[in-house]
């Protein structure tokens, strides 16, 4: 894929600070685990489709299950916000409205309120 998406070090520097702590265990290169988060949800896949370069798809799920149950990512968006700096991005809003089709029929059934 020609349109991986990879992390500056400029961006990992700032969070870096942010990361758990390893407990031992060697892990998969964080700023490898946080690009290919990044990716899938930026495109839209489902974790298999990861690229390999990102490393294995169970590991990038694990991670960000793991981070989000722990407010990694709050922490790092927070983070973020308090060193200001340029900004490229005002907001990132993933929230969408979805009605199922019988819902427009709603108020023609037994019941149902006419408006």
């Amino acid at each position: 894929m020609s349109d991986l998406f990879w992390l500056t070090d400029q961006q990992m520097a700032k969070l870096s600070p942010c990361f758990p702590k390893s407990h031992g265990k060697t892990r998969v290169d964080d700023r490898h685990v946080l690009s290919g988060i990044i990716f899938i949800n930026r495109k839209g896949l489902q974790w298999r489709n990861a690229p390999s370069a990102d490393g294995p798809p169970k590991t990038l799920y694990s991670r960000w299950k793991r981070w989000c149950e722990k407010g990694i990512f709050a922490r790092m968006l927070r983070e973020s916000a308090k060193q200001g700096g340029d900004i490229e991005t005002l907001m990132v809003d993933a929230t969408h409205l979805k009605t199922h089709r019988m819902a427009t029929s709603m108020r023609l059934k037994k019941g149902g309120v006419a408006a």
